[in-house]
């Protein structure tokens, strides 16, 4: 990793490299994702099997592409019961933090004769992606699990990949039991976003699908978005240390390759205003990289999306980590309570030494699906509200609708719509 000077050049010169990771930047894949997109509304399961054997080089079929509840327990049965028991715990913390955000219908009812109200309804059925690519990741299938099941949601349903021979990850059906999933489903890529989208057959059609992916999965979310809701764009995993002269080097190398390491396109970025410090991160990145098992994906993501900045003061420190708007935001300075109201834009910030990333990633609570791409400028990490509609309650009396009736025919007719102003006016005809 270079060091280079916070200035305009080179921030300008971080957007460009940072924006190449959009999903915006994958034109050329669209058209075969909108193509199995069609096939799959058009042929349904049929579909779905012709890809399992073209992408999984699996046999599927409607006897086997749910994965049955004997196999969900006996993956919970045959895994490390110290796995299991970490599961739980990190089950319970997810859980505790967002029964915090759950939120009731309320009714104002006023002494004019109006009622006015907001009734919150959980969705039917939501649709879960769970990746089953270079690594498996069973805390994912656990944020986006819990939060549902908090908001009330009646059917969850999870699809993730066949490996070898139709194989599902032991950890991922391991947590996706202990997070309360109600159904699992062997299929994989944008066949799978589509699969839930317009449903088929076998797969039931969801009213909103959350969960990371490939850029086919991404570009797939983006395509069926309107058709169903959706959680957000996922894109690749990136990391922000906004530092001074007090932080340890050696932790916030450590933090930076925490993410590096999800795949070649995850950013890892130190902005400090300590030069020295700025050398000895360098220094311990290089040390730790040949020691870790991911050290070739590591270092792709480094050349190519890792950078370490020093800003002349923290001012302009966190004016440039305000327009990065990182998914996560380390700050470790020598008071980062002191700094973090200064944060406008992150996904979710972690305060002082012993905060590290994965802290949020596995056990804290806090959702660990956060906004990405400079997207935290106006998204905010999936919570219980993901899975809520708000449906809006109005009640008139008489006396009350008399009261505004001239105003609201008034309000009308200036747009136009004289059956808009009738309908209100001819409750009041003679009067």
């Amino acid at each position: 990793m270079e060091i280079n000077r916070l200035d305009k050049k080179n921030r300008e010169a971080l957007a460009e490299a940072l924006a190449k990771r959009s999903t915006e930047s994958f034109g050329d894949l669209e058209a075969k994702v909108a193509d199995i997109i069609d096939n799959v509304r058009s042929r349904g399961d049929a579909a779905l099997f012709e890809y399992s054997e073209k992408f999984d080089h699996f046999t599927l079929t409607k006897e086997n592409i749910r994965v049955t509840d004997e196999e969900i327990k006996a993956a919970v049965e045959e895994s490390d019961p110290r796995f299991i028991e970490v599961l739980e715990r990190a089950a319970e913390n997810i859980r505790t933090f967002h029964e915090k955000q759950k939120r009731i219908s309320w009714i104002d009812t006023n002494g004019d004769g109006s009622i006015l109200g907001q009734k919150f309804t959980a969705l039917e059925k939501v649709g879960v992606y769970v990746p089953g690519g270079k690594a498996a990741y069973p805390s994912s299938v656990l944020m986006n699990i819990i939060p549902a099941k908090v908001a009330g949601v009646e059917r969850i349903i999870m699809l993730t990949p066949p490996g070898q021979g139709g194989s599902i990850s032991r950890d991922t059906l391991a947590a996706a039991s202990v997070a309360g999933v109600d159904e699992v489903y062997r299929v994989g890529g944008a066949q799978a976003i589509a699969a839930m989208a317009y449903g088929t057959e076998t797969v039931p059609k969801v009213h909103k699908i959350c969960g990371p992916g490939n850029i086919f999965v991404a570009l797939a979310k983006r395509a069926v978005y309107g058709r169903v809701s959706i959680d957000s764009i996922a894109g690749p995993s990136e990391i922000l240390v906004l530092a001074d002269e007090s932080a340890d080097a050696r932790f916030v190398a450590a933090d930076l390759l925490s993410q590096a390491e999800h795949d070649e396109m995850a950013s890892a970025i130190l902005v400090t205003t300590s030069e020295k410090l700025a050398e000895a991160v360098k220094a311990e990145i290089e040390g730790f990289v040949p020691k870790l098992s991911r050290s070739t994906i590591i270092q792709k993501s480094l050349d190519d999306y890792g950078f370490i900045f020093v800003a002349d003061d923290m001012d302009t420190a966190v004016d440039a980590v305000n327009d990065i708007a990182s998914e996560h935001l380390e700050i470790m300075t020598e008071d980062p309570w002191s700094v973090m109201p200064r944060i406008k834009n992150a996904g979710a910030i972690f305060l002082g030494p012993w905060s590290s990333e994965p802290l949020g990633d596995y056990f804290a609570g806090p959702n660990h699906i956060l906004p990405t791409n400079g997207t935290a400028k106006f998204f905010s990490p999936l919570n219980v509200d993901d899975f809520m509609k708000k449906t809006s309650i109005i009640s008139y009396s008489k006396a009350a609708l008399e009261r505004d009736h001239r105003d609201i025919e008034f309000f009308a007719e200036k747009e136009g719509l004289t059956a808009h102003a009738n309908s209100v006016a001819v409750r009041f005809e003679g009067k």
